[in-house]
């Protein structure tokens, strides 16, 4: 590992604006129902402020492939920071419901943005053989941000009137902390060939991420990704014949990530415990153990991704979520609602070892270096629409419609999701990018 010590470094850095991303998806699920309370919203108001965020993410995600390829992916994160920064000091100190929408959105647009140029910056970076588990760190900080804004909700919970701004005003720590790490970073050596021509540059930072390549190596592997980058067969746009199977790749793992479900449960998580008859503060620990649950299942779905792959861990989540959200569903239909927050964290469990670990991963590697950028934008905007789409109508449906039916909806779309994981992911383990790109046009 010591040869690699670059390396890992600078994907840990890189991978910490997911720990934002987390932090700042969770931490609101213990505000939601004091900021109702306190400004007195609709349901239709509260799902608006509450979404807000996952808006200002849908936007992001559809223009952060711009700046990381004018720019590079090293200026996109370090900007990433600094809008994490602006938004948690302004979402703390908000005094009323709109300007609180403002600030939540400006943080939504560093989560999309940081979907979009974190996993690409480290799977650009990482040779074949230890991209699932590097790019994936990016999920394994997602996850740990919601663990960490689950316990802060919790121990920050009941402090006085103001605990939810504390709440979203301790971000600005971290944020701060992230910014400063990214001018640190290289920027990604396929970026450097590429989009600036600059071989040179590109082949250094390369030798620095694995010092044992010969220079004879160095040549072909830059020689390659030139190459790779001038590729004509495409058409030169888009949206052409040729990336239409990389195209729906990433928009069905997006789609089907949250159709699962799992941003209205981490968005609403104690909400959805005081649905079973759980008291408040009991539910706010319950929102914790969820949180622990997705670590460890993240964990090991990191450790299994260049294993096993990732088509195999899709089929594992696949059936996970089948029988968590199936049993749910019966539970809420007949009263058995002790046995919910049980199944509750086998659905996270599935979620961490399947969907959690794959998504991130697959988008990241699947388009040519060409058109990363661009594939990357694509995964992460219908991630994020249909989140936002969710996270918007979960507390009217949660009125108006018994719970049963909602994880039953939830449940057909998991049938649906295994169907399309055995007729049509591919396994993408070991294979170089530029090979990738090959396979892929096939």
């Amino acid at each position: 590992m010591s040869k690699n010590l670059f390396l890992y470094k600078t994907s840990v850095v890189a991978s910490l604006a997911g720990f934002l991303f987390g932090f700042d998806t969770a931490v609101i699920s213990g505000a939601e129902q004091s900021i109702q309370s306190l400004w007195s919203l609709s349901s239709t108001l509260h799902g608006l402020a509450i979404s807000m965020a996952l808006w200002g993410t849908v936007i992001g995600s559809l223009v952060g492939g711009w700046p990381a390829e004018v720019f590079g992916r090293k200026t996109t994160l370090l900007w990433v920071g600094v809008l994490y920064l602006i938004s948690s000091v302004g979402s703390a100190l908000a005094p009323e419901v709109y300007s609180f929408m403002l600030f939540r959105f400006l943080g939504g647009l560093g989560v999309g943005i940081s979907t979009v140029a974190s996993p690409m910056f480290i799977s650009e970076i990482a040779p074949a053989k230890d991209r699932g588990r590097l790019t994936g760190m990016f999920q394994f900080n997602i996850v740990f941000g919601i663990l960490l804004a689950f316990c802060s909700n919790s121990l920050l919970s009941g402090i006085g009137d103001n605990d939810w701004r504390w709440m979203l005003g301790v971000q600005a720590f971290p944020s701060l902390i992230f910014a400063l790490f990214c001018i640190g970073l290289p920027e990604s050596p396929r970026w450097l060939i590429t989009y600036k021509n600059d071989l040179v540059g590109g082949m250094a930072v390369f030798k620095k991420v694995d010092p044992t390549y010969t220079e004879s190596e160095l040549s072909a592997l830059v020689a390659e990704i030139a190459s790779s980058g001038k590729e004509v067969k495409l058409g030169g746009t888009f949206f052409s014949k040729g990336l239409m199977r990389p195209i729906f790749l990433a928009f069905f793992v997006a789609f089907f990530n949250q159709l699962s479900g799992i941003n209205a449960i981490l968005y609403f998580a104690p909400r959805i415990f005081e649905m079973t008859g759980l008291q408040s503060q009991a539910a706010l620990l319950q929102s914790v153990g969820i949180g622990v649950t997705m670590l460890v299942f993240t964990f090991i779905g990191l450790w299994l991704i260049d294993r096993l792959g990732r088509r195999t861990l899709l089929y594992i989540g696949s059936f996970g979520y089948i029988l968590s959200l199936g049993i749910t569903s019966w539970a809420f239909a007949n009263g058995y609602s002790e046995i919910i927050p049980f199944f509750i964290f086998v659905f996270i469990a599935a979620h961490g070892i399947g969907q959690g670990a794959v998504i991130w991963v697959l988008i990241s590697e699947i388009f040519p270096n060409k058109y990363r950028a661009f594939g990357q934008t694509l995964g992460s905007f219908t991630h994020w629409f249909f989140a936002a789409l969710i996270t918007l109508f979960f507390p009217i449906l949660a009125e108006n419609l018994a719970p049963q039916y909602i994880f039953g909806i939830f449940f057909v779309m998991m049938i649906l999701q295994l169907i399309w994981v055995h007729f049509f992911v591919p396994e993408t383990k070991g294979i170089s990018l530029e090979e990738m790109h090959v396979q892929m046009s096939k």
